[in-house]
């Protein structure tokens, strides 16, 4: 398809639906369909797998996922987890934050909402961890909703099929195409065949979001802040309660830097200082 210049060449109805069914062909031939939290409709399945997609490798999530769903099968069974028992689980999927996210939602669920997921894009993203995007698909996947939304895959398609001359390419330019393309009949199906067809592009061609305004690169792991908060809770799961000067040894990093990394798990709710040692939070 003929990429479209900004306020011309606008694609008709004729090209739409060569493009749903181009993805949507695409999709019957060679989509993940084996893949486990696309073969149920469980709101708590789903919001678990939405959570651990963000920024990980499918590949990844496909190990983590059942494991995860087996210890905490439930909405109830994650609320009543505590901090250690839910990052015992979550080790190897880094990003710790959403798995303390995860165990928020879940009490704020059962609290307030009886223990069913809410199906209203606005509430699912006043939820820690939980923006537009993962709203969004929360609503399309777990309900059937014909949400719009815009993540790295969806992306992906729309500035390579509608955007193939344009440089820089915003989400305010894409997110009326994706309400155009979007089946509202069956908009599960649909969101699964573009994040699949993106997953593809992202592999045979040069990644066409570098040409977005949202592209950032990610930043080296070794080394990083992130590596370093990931060796600190990977410790106080294997030690407990620790002498905070000792955990400073052990990590191999100077006190200072330790120190803030410290700081900011306990501003995050991971872990909790008392005189001079450390443990992670309830």
């Amino acid at each position: 398809m003929q990429g479209t210049e900004k306020g011309k060449n606008q694609p008709d109805e004729l090209d739409i639906r060569r493009f749903q069914e181009n993805v949507l062909d695409f999709y019957r031939r060679n989509g993940r369909h084996d893949l486990l939290w696309r073969k149920t409709n469980d709101p708590y399945h789903i919001l678990v797998s939405e959570i651990m997609l963000q920024q990980t490798q499918v590949q990844r999530v496909t190990v983590k996922y059942p494991q995860f769903i087996s210890v905490f099968p439930d909405v109830s069974s994650l609320a009543g987890s505590t901090l250690a028992e839910v990052l015992w689980v979550w080790k190897g999927m880094g990003y710790n934050r959403r798995a303390i996210a995860l165990r928020t939602i879940a009490g704020l669920v059962v609290s307030r909402f009886s223990g069913l997921i809410p199906d209203d894009e606005a509430v699912l993203s006043g939820f820690p961890g939980i923006g537009k995007a993962t709203a969004g698909s929360i609503a399309v996947f777990a309900f059937n909703r014909p949400a719009v939304f815009i993540e790295t895959n969806i992306r992906r398609v729309f500035i390579h099929c509608f955007f193939s001359d344009r440089v820089p390419v915003s989400d305010r330019e894409i997110l009326p195409l994706v309400a155009r393309t979007l089946d509202r009949e069956h908009p599960r199906e649909w969101y699964y065949a573009l994040m699949d067809y993106g997953s593809v592009l992202g592999r045979r061609i040069p990644n066409p979001n570098r040409r977005s305004t949202h592209y950032h690169r990610q930043p080296a792991f070794e080394g990083s802040d992130r590596q370093l908060r990931g060796l600190i809770l990977e410790l106080l799961l294997q030690e407990g309660t620790m002498i905070i000067n000792d955990l400073v040894t052990r990590t191999g990093e100077q006190p200072g830097r330790t120190g803030e990394i410290l700081l900011a798990l306990v501003r995050e709710g991971f872990v909790t200082l008392e005189n001079d040692t450390v443990r992670l939070h309830n």
